[in-house]
């Protein structure tokens, strides 16, 4: 992948056919990546870059400073999240295909063959989470798009690594990130709307923010929750 050096900070650059220069900051460790137009000028790259150096820094900071997180095991008593709540997942030794149950104590009950590994737990467990958000996504929808006054064509869950959501506004598709299912529901909520807002304006500009004002007016509460997540972009 192409680079582009600034002082002591890298850059990997990407071309695609998009309209508008796009910044992202990964974790866990701080790699940046600008993904630009076909047919713009390196000198306009780094120009866009070099604005956004405190930006860079701001969040490579933040990355660098949060220790490591262990690699879940997926075992009995550990803790893993659904919709903002912390729960202790419980592994039960079962035949049969695997389940999990949602007990009111909050706990997630995992049921699998005794000899299960790492993997099959984790696939278990997230086929729950993905079941769950689909079963949620169409009422939330039929909502917003009434509220907002479009309509998508399609929908999809799907695991991404740099965004909550997206948007295929010629197809009038939407995407929702599957880690969604794991924070409160305004957070989901404000993603549906964000990427449906996007079905009016596709840039992230004054009219974009301005829709999202009138139909969500605390939109920024929820987006501000999300920012406690590795996912960094920045338009």
């Amino acid at each position: 992948m192409p680079q582009l050096q600034f002082d002591d900070l890298h850059i990997e650059l990407v071309r695609k056919n998009i309209r508008s220069l796009r910044l992202t900051v990964y974790a866990p460790d701080g790699r940046v990546r600008v993904a630009a137009p076909l047919r713009t000028p390196e000198a306009a790259i780094r120009e866009f870059v070099a604005t956004r150096r405190a930006w860079i820094r701001k969040h490579q900071e933040q990355f660098g400073a949060r220790a490591t997180p262990a690699v879940p095991e997926y075992a009995t008593g550990e803790t893993h999240f659904y919709q903002g709540r912390p729960h202790r997942l419980r592994v039960h030794p079962a035949a049969g295909p695997a389940r999990v149950v949602r007990g009111e104590d909050d706990t997630l009950d995992v049921y699998l063959p005794e000899t299960s590994t790492r993997i099959q737990r984790e696939k278990a467990l997230r086929s729950w989470y993905r079941a769950r958000l689909k079963e949620q996504l169409p009422p939330l929808l039929a909502h917003w798009e009434t509220a907002v006054g479009v309509q998508v064509n399609d929908w999809a869950v799907k695991q991404m690594k740099t965004r909550w959501g997206t948007c295929n506004i010629r197809a009038k598709r939407i995407w929702l990130n599957l880690e969604l299912i794991k924070h409160a529901p305004f957070c989901l909520e404000y993603v549906v709307v964000h990427e449906l807002v996007h079905l009016h304006e596709r840039l992230h500009n004054a009219r974009f923010w301005g829709l999202m004002d009138q139909y969500m007016p605390d939109w920024r509460l929820a987006r501000q929750a999300l920012k406690s997540t590795p996912i960094a972009p920045c338009g």
